[in-house]
């Protein structure tokens, strides 16, 4: 599981999350990638589970670029517990994901093979996804 090796804070506040990725919005490495469509918190079992998902329907071929880390503490408080005695303990990770962020990235391998990949790496997302190649974000920056 993906997860700090160590973290300057152990807990934080929950953030917002307003306007659109500025950075990772662009596929850098592979030939396909899946692309957030909202805001919203991946876990870290979310992104094992789409990358095992991922693994296994391209057959050892190709290679995958996982493109978030989970880098936010997610804390919980126990159920049936009074208020105050402070805050929560640290219960999972959790990556900040804003609409149009590439999650994952894959290539070297054929066109319906990729897509079925990460049509299937979807389903495990709480978040809506959209399947993205590179021929249709980078056009414009390639021509410039």
């Amino acid at each position: 599981m993906l997860m700090p090796k160590r973290v300057k804070y152990r807990k934080q506040q929950r953030g917002r999350m307003r306007g659109k990725a500025l950075r990772g919005a662009e596929i850098t490495f592979g030939d396909y990638g899946l692309m957030a469509m909202e805001p919203g918190w991946v876990t870290a079992r979310q992104i094992e589970a789409g990358r095992r998902t991922l693994a296994r329907e391209m057959k050892r071929r190709g290679k995958v670029w996982i493109r978030i880390f989970p880098d936010k503490p997610y804390t919980h408080r126990p159920a049936e517990t009074r208020m105050g005695k402070g805050k929560g303990n640290v219960e999972y990770w959790v990556a900040v994901v804003k609409p149009g962020r590439i999650m994952f990235e894959i290539g070297g391998l054929p066109e319906d093979v990729a897509l079925n990949a990460l049509k299937q790496a979807s389903y495990k997302f709480s978040i809506r996804t959209k399947i993205v190649s590179r021929h249709e974000l980078g056009m414009g920056e390639e021509q410039k």
